[in-house]
């Protein structure tokens, strides 16, 4: 016990020494594990009707970050929450939305062609998007690290993504799902340790915020999901097409965020960074805020799908 003791009290007292090393090692395990069960054809798969993926990429790119600018106008946010609520806008989408979009009987091709594009393009998207919509939030003297975020993404999101998806071309899928559960496991390891790390420094008392945070994040997740339905509806997308885009929209990488608020925002050993630390907090809650919005989505497509089909059953016979 007095291993363990000491070793939390290590974990928290240095934790703004290796807050940078453990986000970059934490996304690159996970996009590893990504690239792992992808073949280059999942970016292919749409292409041939592509009024799903350029609607899911206008989402993305366009109506994601439009959604957050506004809310930033709207609400009475500190500023760290609004940089939060703007790193959450401004990457791609998370893997996990391949698996919700499956599970609620959505597009899971135009899904992984959705994570897949916008991940890479994360490269040119993020930090440009990211230096638009941060000024709001940010002093006039304020100069953004393009350049080096830039970087960060293509060293610990495009390499390792590109050599997962080698390791599925080599060694085949059976090895490489095998391999993607590993990495994909460490990685969420590692988000534990940074939770613990941030939450044990005082860094992330809820009572610091208000009630800001969770009402921001709850609008902004509801907002997404609002204007993906109006969006595709009005474009008159199949169900299934709009189910993944609005999965694809609200659920997002958050372990890129983080790495680029590790870049922007570095921790400082013994002192608290209201904007920064106020950004993590969002991060960190949004995983789970996101996760259980878009379970509505799902369940609701669920019902559709399993009564479209009882109908169509019953025309049948």
């Amino acid at each position: 016990m007095e291993f363990l003791g000491g070793l939390f009290n290590s974990l928290v007292d240095n934790y703004a020494d290796y807050e940078y090393f453990v986000a970059t090692a934490q996304l690159f395990l996970a996009m590893l594990g990504m690239g792992a069960l992808l073949a280059p054809r999942d970016f292919l798969l749409e292409i041939k009707r592509p009024q799903g993926l350029l609607m899911g990429l206008g989402m993305q790119w366009l109506l994601v970050p439009l959604v957050a600018f506004i809310l930033g106008l709207l609400l009475p946010v500190p500023a760290g929450i609004g940089i939060g609520l703007v790193l959450i806008a401004v990457v791609p989408g998370g893997t996990l939305s391949n698996i919700l979009t499956l599970f609620g009987r959505g597009n899971i091709a135009l899904s992984v062609s959705l994570t897949s594009i916008t991940t890479v393009a994360a490269l040119v998207t993020t930090p440009l998007l990211l230096g638009v919509l941060a000024d709001q939030y940010l002093p006039d003297n304020f100069r953004m690290p393009a350049g080096r975020i830039a970087l960060d993404i293509l060293v610990a999101l495009i390499i390792p993504l590109l050599i997962g998806m080698l390791v599925h071309y080599r060694l085949g899928g059976a090895f490489a799902a095998r391999f993607s559960k590993i990495t994909i496991r460490v990685s969420l390891l590692l988000i534990v340790i940074m939770t613990i790390g941030a939450g044990g420094s005082g860094r992330l008392d809820p009572q610091t915020y208000g009630p800001w945070a969770l009402v921001g994040l709850f609008l902004f997740c509801l907002g997404i999901q609002l204007v993906a339905l109006i969006a595709g509806l009005l474009t008159k997308l199949r169900a299934a097409d709009i189910t993944a885009i609005v999965i694809e929209g609200g659920f997002r990488n958050i372990s890129l965020a983080v790495a680029v608020k590790a870049t922007v925002f570095p921790a400082k050993p013994g002192e608290l960074d209201p904007i920064g630390d106020a950004a993590l907090f969002v991060l960190l809650l949004y995983g789970g805020v996101s996760l259980l919005m878009c379970l509505i989505p799902v369940f609701l497509n669920r019902r559709i799908s399993a009564a479209r089909d009882g109908n169509t059953a019953s025309t049948a016979d």
